[in-house]
């Protein structure tokens, strides 16, 4: 008896267990056992496929291997290991638990955001049709329809019925068809990723001779196009007599060399000459580019580039506080190549995907293939793809990103630079977590022992005081490159030129003025306007009845282009109102302006221009940044209009006049940080004139020019601006 329980005893304790995590909002990890012949083949870091709940299958990610059974409930099996080694690395974990403890949120949802979707295998419902079922009586029209749809494709998804029905809410249909036993359900594990593969073809017999091969040719003398396949493939293959060292040949290839069909392709096949093959390929970019030399600091870069260096002796966080166009990319490059040089990889946090898109050729020009680009507007699969690609033996050693690309896995990580660092892009609003990027990079470097450079024309107000309390180190660039003078701004004061009935739209005269001698210059122009939309608002004439978000109890913007109110908080949308139905009035006026009125407005005053816009409802693509970007860099757009896309590091050399259309929507804005806000956006979007050439113009257009903030804008005094924060917060 005594024996038994020990030897029960001893096997209970040599099973294994695993601690994962679930893609679920969940506040503890779940233990799962592992089965005898999955143990050997499980680490830390690894993915998972377990059951939760009765049916539902997730991707976990082991964290603990051990041989302790919980307490207070059965453990089930995992159901399948999805890796070899470790997708997770033991210093990302450590980032997720604090992200998770410091924001307030649960692992499960930093795996969520953190990782690619297609990463994270998730089952699916699917409906599947009963043969066995037979009617008592008529179904209603809806469940017959069903039934039709699944009676042709046995087996589907909710979407996919939806679909195919023409009408929403399936569910209730579903649950009626499952009291009746008419369908059932079952889960299925979809896969999001699939590598990217080529057919290539390859001979069978790989110890083929030359004789054999001659004798070959004998056989194919009247199969001509057979014929010249396989010699085609001799010549692209670089074959030999001993047949080693084979070049790759793709079908496609071999086919257009020889202009032969797949048929005849398929033949050299049936004689077992060929095997066609499936290669992975992958999806990212594999050229082999030129790199070009470092350009030269002057005086004042090398001095902040020195300054940068000594710091990092005595503190692992520095701050440059550089004016706009004062060449601080310039900066960031040679100390990305200072970091290179000790074999350390090199992180590029940028706060807007739109900005990636200059940085990166800058960057490409010098770095090469070893410039790996991340954000959320890559095709998932690139995104796995890249993923991987860190965790292999020829990670990218600089990425570039926005505030996802902390999340990466890197292996040795040395310089962590976070670009326009008070941007407030570089927080997470929902869903969960809700995380700061800038906070969260300073915490990754910390656990790689590496260094962090926040760079910014107007620094948050929280880093500006670590760096005047010493927590961290501060070098200043004050010189705009090549001594270019910051822009001259003029304040005009729109409320006294409204009462004059002298503004024409959202332009004051002087604005209109500067525009057209610009164009006349062939120069180019950046019109500012913090909201998207045609109209912040529509209001009934006779009753004043506004429409309003259901959710958020605010005003519903009008978008014309897409002929709908949304609200900007939660997406809610509605088709535009007709008539009020208050008072069933007709006459629904618009609001005050967004960046759709004024492309519209400037469109009309300058016909012969050319006009673009940029903001989220023209940026939904990757592609859309790209081309906006690249049409104004070369010349093809003269007036772009934007949100504060367009006032974040973008680098244009033509662009001589700015309009900042209105001031007071940034100052007014229910925020305690509107001023400072406000000040930052302004003085970076002014500093996109006259960046290259001369002196640049900008025109700022508010209903309030007496603030004490706009005077600290048209001097430029940023430390003024923070004594008056400091003042008002420490008094």
């Amino acid at each position: 008896m005594y024996t038994s329980s020990f030897l029960f005893c001893t096997f209970a304790c040599m099973k294994k267990y695993v601690d994962v995590i679930v893609p679920l909002p969940i506040a503890s990890q779940y233990t799962y056992s592992l089965p005898a012949e999955l143990e050997d083949s499980v680490k830390e870091g690894c993915r998972v496929v377990v059951s939760f709940g009765k049916k539902k299958f997730y991707t976990a990610i082991v964290t603990k291997v051990h041989h302790t059974a919980p307490e207070g409930y059965e453990t089930k099996d995992i159901e399948e290991v999805l890796d070899a080694s470790p997708v997770i690395l033991p210093r990302q974990l450590q980032l997720w638990e604090w992200i998770a403890s410091y924001y307030l949120c649960t692992l499960g949802d930093v795996y969520k955001a953190a990782m690619p979707s297609g990463m994270k295998l998730e089952s699916e419902t699917m409906i599947a049709y009963n043969d066995e079922f037979e009617a008592t009586e008529p179904l209603p029209e809806k469940e017959q329809r069903i039934l039709d749809l699944l009676s042709v494709d046995k087996i589907q998804c909710i979407t996919q019925l939806e679909k195919s029905a023409g009408f929403r809410q399936v569910l209730p249909i579903v649950k009626s068809l499952l009291d009746k036993e008419a369908i059932f359900i079952k889960e299925e594990l979809k896969r999001n990723y699939k590598p990217r593969t080529e057919s290539r073809i390859r001979l069978v017999d790989k110890e083929m001779t030359e004789e054999r091969m001659n004798l070959l040719f004998d056989d194919l003398h009247r199969a001509k196009k057979q014929l010249a396949l396989l010699m085609k493939y001799v010549e692209l293959s670089g074959w030999t007599e001993e047949g080693t060292g084979l070049k790759e040949v793709s079908k496609k290839t071999l086919l257009e060399e020889t202009a032969a069909s797949s048929m005849a392709l398929n033949g050299l096949v049936e004689k077992g000459i060929f095997e066609v093959y499936q290669y992975e390929t992958g999806r990212l970019e594999q050229t082999t580019s030129q790199t070009a030399q470092l350009n030269t600091l002057n005086d004042a870069q090398r001095r902040a580039f020195n300054g940068i260096l000594n710091s990092f002796t005595q503190k692992s966080v520095c701050m440059l506080h550089g004016v706009t166009s004062s060449g601080k990319t310039e900066v960031y490059i040679h100390l990305i190549q200072e970091v290179l040089k000790t074999g350390k990889q090199v992180l590029y946090l940028l706060p807007e995907i739109a900005l990636t898109t200059q940085i990166t050729e800058r960057l490409k020009r010098v770095f090469g293939n070893r410039l790996g680009v991340y954000h959320s507007k890559f095709p998932d699969a690139e995104r796995v793809e890249i993923w991987q690609k860190q965790l292999g033996d020829t990670p990218y050693d600089v990425i570039l990103g926005v505030r996802s690309s902390i999340f990466l896995p890197f292996q040795r990580l040395g310089l962590v630079i976070v670009d326009e660092e008070h941007e407030n892009t570089y927080k997470q609003q929902d869903p969960a977590p809700r995380y700061h990027a800038r906070s969260s990079a300073i915490m990754l470097a910390s656990m790689y022992q590496a260094k962090v450079l926040l760079g910014t024309a107007t620094p948050g107000v929280e880093s500006y005081y670590n760096a005047m309390e010493g927590k961290y180190a501060l070098v200043e660039l004050k010189d705009r490159y090549k001594d270019i003078r910051l822009p001259r701004i003029e304040v005009v004061d729109i409320k006294e030129l409204a009462h004059q009935k002298r503004m024409q739209g959202s332009f004051s005269p002087m604005l209109i003025q500067e525009i057209r001698e610009a164009l006349e210059r062939k120069e180019q122009v950046i019109l500012f306007q913090n909201r998207r939309g045609f109209a912040p608002m529509i209001e009934c004439h006779t009753c004043g009845w506004v429409p309003k978000c259901k959710n958020c109890d605010v005003s519903l913007t009008y978008h014309r282009g897409l002929s709908q109110m949304t609200c900007h908080y939660c997406g809610y949308t509605i088709p535009v109102p007709r008539v009020c139905p208050a008072c069933e009035g007709t006459e629904l006026n618009h609001r005050g302006f967004g960046t759709e009125r004024v492309e519209d407005d400037i469109q009309l005053i300058f016909p012969e221009a050319k006009v673009a816009r940029m903001d989220l409802d023209t940026t939904r693509t990757r592609s859309a940044y790209e081309r906006i970007i690249a049409d104004f860099q070369e010349g093809k757009t003269d007036i772009l209009i934007g949100t504060q896309m367009v006032s974040k590091g973008l680098d244009f050399d033509r662009v001589s006049v700015v309009g900042i259309l209105n001031a007071d929507t940034m100052l007014n804005y229910p925020d305690f940080r509107s001023y400072e806000r406000a000040f930052q956006l302004m003085a970076q979007v002014s500093g996109r004139a006259g960046r290259k050439n001369k002196q640049g113009l900008v025109i700022l257009q508010t209903k309030s020019p007496d603030l004490p903030v706009i005077r600290q804008v048209v001097e430029n005094d940023y430390e003024q601006l923070q004594r008056n924060v400091f003042n008002s917060i420490f008094n």
